[in-house]
């Protein structure tokens, strides 16, 4: 499983906002985006001025990849998958990026981070319809049960992570059972629904693909 092990805090830094990488880490004063407003580098001050249409286009990629901790071959790999699909380019990436297996482990708040829940999957404490996956790309379906394994329920981080669904709730496409660590897909995110992204033009990536 291919990975960013890099600092992670200079990625929320470069795209001036914060990824939630580090889960409860990157909350309130403790994320370090607060602390330094500049992007990572040698003189960031001196570079700064009018971004091109490349800039801008990478810019955003950078930022939807980096949100789902993607590595650049298999996030052209889902960019490719939603290019073949029906309807828009852009919305369907978003779509597809949303029913991989790690990322509605996040959203079921089994995990503080993408990155955590990644890290359940792989070590398979993860089922889906009663079977155990380990393929964090996995994409789910509407209707699909995902649980935590009877041998993994105990886990403190997963007990922890859960204490946000009672502030928070989850996106409306999806309904979860914290006592019994088991959620559903009741449907397939829209775009319109992700308002994590509500700020991201992801039209500009489909132009930089197209170049």
């Amino acid at each position: 499983m291919a990975r960013n092990v890099g600092p992670q805090c200079r990625l929320c830094r470069a795209e001036k906002r914060r990824l939630n990488l580090k889960g409860d880490r990157c909350k309130g004063a403790k994320c370090p985006i607060t602390k330094k407003r500049n992007p990572p580098g040698k003189g960031p001050r001196t570079r700064a001025g009018k971004m091109s249409d490349y800039g801008l286009q990478l810019r955003e990629k950078q930022k939807l990849k980096r949100t789902y901790g993607m590595l650049e071959k298999q996030f052209k790999l889902f960019f490719e998958k939603a290019d073949r699909m029906k309807g828009k380019t852009g919305e369907n990436l978003i779509v597809l990026l949303e029913r991989r297996l790690d990322n509605v482990v996040f959203r079921m708040h089994f995990a503080s981070s993408r990155n955590q829940a990644r890290q359940l999957v792989s070590h398979g404490h993860i089922k889906v319809n009663g079977k155990r996956v380990t393929i964090s790309s996995f994409l789910v379906k509407d209707g699909d049960v995902i649980e935590v394994k009877e041998s993994s329920k105990n886990m403190v981080v997963i007990k922890e992570s859960l204490k946000e669904y009672t502030k928070s709730g989850v996106y409306p496409w999806i309904d979860v059972d914290a006592d019994a660590m088991k959620g559903t897909l009741k449907a397939l995110p829209l775009r319109s629904d992700v308002t994590e992204l509500a700020d991201l033009n992801e039209q500009l990536i489909v132009e930089l693909y197209s170049r």
